[in-house]
């Protein structure tokens, strides 16, 4: 199963990387949180962008079978958060990912290597 949620964290920062996100960073939060396994970061430069960009990410996993549990912020184009349990994907406007800065408030978990190109079909 643990394989599995990698591999849905790793669809899910590639939907968004096909989409255009800036500087996608996926984090291990294993053993370091209960609120999920993964978490996926990246941002955009607009509010149009931003929801692009969850949209993507939510087809995409529901068509390998993730339900997607709830997505919050949509409206706004902030920051969104699609939430399918064990992986959490934070989609940020610029200027929202440098005000929150959680890949700050989990310096603790280790950054995760995207596959390159890639590759999950």
């Amino acid at each position: 199963m643990q394989d599995q949620c990698m591999e849905y964290a790793q669809a899910a920062a590639e939907a968004a990387e096909n989409k255009k996100a800036n500087d996608v960073v996926l984090l291990d939060i294993r053993g370091i949180s209960v609120i999920a396994d993964y978490f996926v970061i990246c941002s955009a430069m607009s509010r149009i962008q931003v929801q692009s960009i969850a949209d993507a990410v939510r087809d995409r996993l529901e068509v390998l079978g993730v339900r997607c549990r709830g997505m919050e912020g949509k409206e706004e184009g902030k920051w969104v958060l699609v939430d399918f349990g064990d992986v959490v994907v934070h989609v940020f406007n610029e200027d929202e990912r440098k005000f929150y800065g959680l890949e700050r408030l989990w310096g603790d978990a280790p950054r995760l290597t995207l596959p390159v190109g890639g590759g999950m079909a």
